[in-house]
């Protein structure tokens, strides 16, 4: 006897239906085929165990599990509870017609609890998009597929709910969640806060620059000076995600198995912060089923590199190309998979191995040349892909100490939603653009305009400052956004000189 059921693939971050055929006849043997990996044939003795546990009887003829297409590499252990519920049906041990009315994805214990799985938005979406009545998925994901409406979530804790729903001896109501109340009630819950922070009041001035502009930052200070402080609460000052936005990297942090949170939904910019020993394929994605990398998870977000010249030169070099196309190709064999990567890159570093030159107080102990060849760990276009660099210095006891209430993430975030909602109207006709620093050097020509004295100022600035020529058009970008931030049409002398500043790196005079 046939039966046959459906369950999904997920490649990059869309699903592919998968057709799970199961064919009991004369003969003997169990058969595995259609491009199943190690977990999917180990499912024989997690499905052979279960129904042995719920008293049902494992074939003794031929069976034959075909996972369709045939040609396409299935992974993982998500299989197990369409395999299992097939097989029941091929037997004639399930009664029902409505197997084939349902996405059916789920890993079985081996007393037939249900365990979560990865990918589960992916799937559900493409449920819906096939028009199929439901989505039947272990308890501990139902939240995540409920996010997609018009489709009933079956949420199930073992194997025997599942078959007493389908043979209608129970009715297990689908979950549903008010995906926009959960999101607006969550989109702005941060544990860290602007206000936190005493003094460096240039340094939040840069990250507001940055936040309004989606500019790359490198800070560039001693131990201690606040660096990673800062660095985490940049993502609080950046506008809300937007329902679309939120979805989207959802969406990644499913596949990844990352989510974590009880309402299935990433409602928050993330904020990925890798150790500067990780691999290449760590950060930018990669394996043998490819799975998104550190770059993927902070699309939409912030990711950030602590210590920048202690990352291997080959992971720095695999982001230029993610970082001018804000998406990752990893190609293999046979498959080709694309993941978004539009993140802010934040970076910190010690200005040299000891960590204090330019220190106010502390003597730094490096020698000739030293400081030159630390900075030179980071190659020069990786650097012409950040915007602002910034000199951060130790905060006095005076400030530290102080009672003196500093500024919150709202109200810097509300500065920055105004300088975005001009860059918006600015590139509505725009393909892909939207913030001031994805624009091409052709657009820095037409839309970064200065007047005679303002194009005086940044020769001089570059002649006497010795500024290399990569920095005109960075210069350019972070002053129109900082006219955007004083909501002023117009770039001047003012918003100039702030944003020469903001190019510390760029100086030739900066490390001897």
């Amino acid at each position: 006897m046939l039966a046959k059921c459906f369950g999904c693939a997920v490649y990059g971050v869309d699903a592919h239906l998968i057709t799970i055929e199961v064919s009991v006849g004369q003969g003997a043997h169990f058969f595995m085929v259609g491009l199943p990996d190690s977990a999917i044939k180990e499912s024989e003795q997690r499905v052979e165990s279960a129904l042995k546990y719920l008293g049902y009887k494992m074939p003794r003829q031929k069976v034959v599990v075909n996972l369709a297409p045939a040609d396409l590499k299935k992974e993982g252990s998500a299989y197990d509870l369409p395999i299992a519920l097939s097989l029941l049906k091929a037997s004639d041990q399930l009664k029902t017609d409505d197997l084939e009315k349902y996405i059916i994805m789920g890993e079985l214990a081996l007393d037939g609890t249900l365990r979560p799985i990865k990918g589960v938005l992916p799937i559900a979406i493409e449920a819906r998009k096939l028009g199929f009545k439901g989505f039947i998925l272990p308890k501990e994901n139902a939240k995540e597929a409920a996010i997609v409406n018009q489709l009933q979530v079956i949420q199930v804790e073992h194997i025997n709910e599942a078959i007493d729903f389908l043979e209608n001896r129970i009715t297990i109501e689908p979950l549903v969640v008010d995906t926009r109340d959960i999101f607006e009630h969550t989109q702005s819950e941060y544990d860290v806060d602007f206000s936190q922070v005493q003094g460096q009041e240039n340094m939040k001035r840069a990250m507001e620059v940055a936040a309004a502009g989606g500019h790359n930052i490198v800070m560039i200070g001693p131990p201690g000076a606040g660096k990673t402080m800062l660095a985490k609460r940049l993502s609080t000052i950046l506008p809300p995600l937007t329902l679309h936005e939120a979805l989207e990297t959802t969406k990644i942090h499913s596949v990844a198995g990352k989510l974590t949170g009880v309402e299935g939904l990433v409602s928050v910019r993330p904020f990925r912060s890798p150790h500067h020993t990780i691999s290449d394929v760590a950060l930018v994605g990669g394996g043998g089923n490819p799975q998104p990398g550190e770059i993927s998870l902070s699309h939409n977000g912030v990711l950030f590199l602590d210590e920048l010249p202690e990352f291997k030169r080959t992971v720095l070099e695999v982001m230029r190309q993610p970082l001018e196309e804000r998406r990752v190709t990893i190609s293999r064999a046979k498959v080709s998979v694309d993941y978004p990567a539009n993140f802010m890159l934040v970076a910190s570093m010690n200005p040299c191995p000891c960590g204090y030159y330019n220190h106010p107080d502390k003597e730094c102990v490096c020698g000739p040349g030293i400081v030159q060849k630390y900075l030179n760990k980071i190659s020069g276009p990786l650097l012409d892909r950040i915007d602002i660099h910034i000199e951060v210095t130790p905060v006095g006891f005076d400030k530290i100490s102080s009672d003196r209430k500093a500024e919150s993430s709202a109200q810097i975030r509300n500065r920055v939603i105004t300088a975005r909602k001009m860059q918006t109207a600015r590139f509505e006709k725009m393909t892909g653009i939207y913030a001031n620093a994805m624009m091409p050097p052709q657009m820095v020509k037409e839309i970064c305009t200065i007047n005679e004295s303002g194009k005086l100022l940044l020769k001089t600035a570059m002649n006497k400052l010795g500024l290399s020529a990569r920095a005109y058009d960075r210069i350019l970008k972070v002053s129109r956004t900082i006219a955007d931030l004083a909501e002023s049409e117009n770039i001047k002398i003012e918003h100039l000189a702030e944003a020469i500043q903001y190019r510390s790196l760029d100086r030739e005079s900066w490390a001897g």
